[in-house]
């Protein structure tokens, strides 16, 4: 564990392993401890991986200002660590709402990214549209699963707007390309890795502005790739696909039968796919 000063002199944490030239990772969450992600599949045998804590998560201090937990304010952090590095240039990769901020930096930043990894990152930060019958076809995908009638039943009750707090952890199963008592053991360790307070100013007002971002992204010259899942719910491959579109030079790498966290269903399929990207 390494420490640096962040935008306003917030202490922040990261976590490298692994030689090479660095990969900076962001979490999701939104405002999770970047300890979910772990090694990535393997990343570390290519490359160094270096794990951010966001202000506020994991070993990162919590700042004096919590405004500062907004996604815009927190690409300055990003721009911290690049410096701290002693890069001229970084291989970004953004999980989820961390891809929103990876986002975002690449359109405040885009001189400063030599690759940009997005995987099963959220499409608010473009405001790319995931209808209820995107997420149908995929979730339909599952039929045959065990757990499938009820978590169905509880997404046809969220569409219908009818929904209760138990039917929101319903659906979990959907965002996973398995559901078995491993990965329920590793979601409950992980349940408390997330500041909630942060979560809620993540994505507040002014964090986003949609239209700024599309146009500086059109003009992004760094190649991206984006990992989804053929499970994910929360981006189904046809909406990866028109995010892809957004970007210049971008690819769109699907896991089969993977869902939010691909490098949990299939770590080999993960790793080849990244490292012969960024190679």
């Amino acid at each position: 564990m390494l420490f640096f000063d962040g935008a306003d002199g917030t202490r922040l944490a990261y976590h490298q392993v692994g030689d090479g030239v660095p990969l900076i990772c962001l979490p999701g969450g939104p405002m999770q401890s970047s300890a979910y992600l772990g090694d990535l599949g393997g990343m570390p045998a290519h490359r160094l991986l270096v794990r951010l804590d966001l202000r506020g998560t994991g070993d990162s201090a919590i700042p004096a200002d919590p405004a500062t937990y907004r996604l815009d304010r927190l690409v300055e952090d990003v721009e911290a660590l690049r410096a701290h590095l002693g890069q001229e240039r970084i291989d970004l990769l953004g999980h989820s709402a961390g891809g929103a901020l990876a986002v975002r930096y690449a359109a405040r930043h885009p001189d400063r990214v030599g690759r940009l990894v997005l995987v099963t990152p959220s499409p608010r930060v473009v405001d790319l549209e995931v209808t209820d019958a995107d997420r149908r076809r995929v979730a339909e995908l599952r039929h045959g699963e065990p757990w499938f009638p009820a978590a169905f039943a509880a997404f046809e009750r969220i569409w219908s707007g009818d929904a209760t707090a138990a039917d929101w952890q319903a659906i979990e199963p959907f965002m996973h390309g398995r559901w078995d008592a491993d990965l329920r053991a590793r979601l409950d360790r992980e349940a408390g890795q997330k500041n909630a307070e942060a979560a809620g100013i993540y994505y507040s007002a002014g964090a986003l502005d949609p239209h700024a971002t599309r146009a500086d992204l059109a003009r992004l010259r760094a190649p991206v790739l984006l990992v989804a899942g053929e499970y994910d719910v929360a981006l189904p491959p046809s909406c990866a696909a028109a995010y892809a579109g957004l970007f210049p030079q971008a690819e769109v790498a699907v896991l089969p039968a993977g869902g939010h966290q691909p490098w949990h269903d299939d770590p080999q399929w993960f790793r080849q796919t990244l490292t012969a990207f960024l190679r």
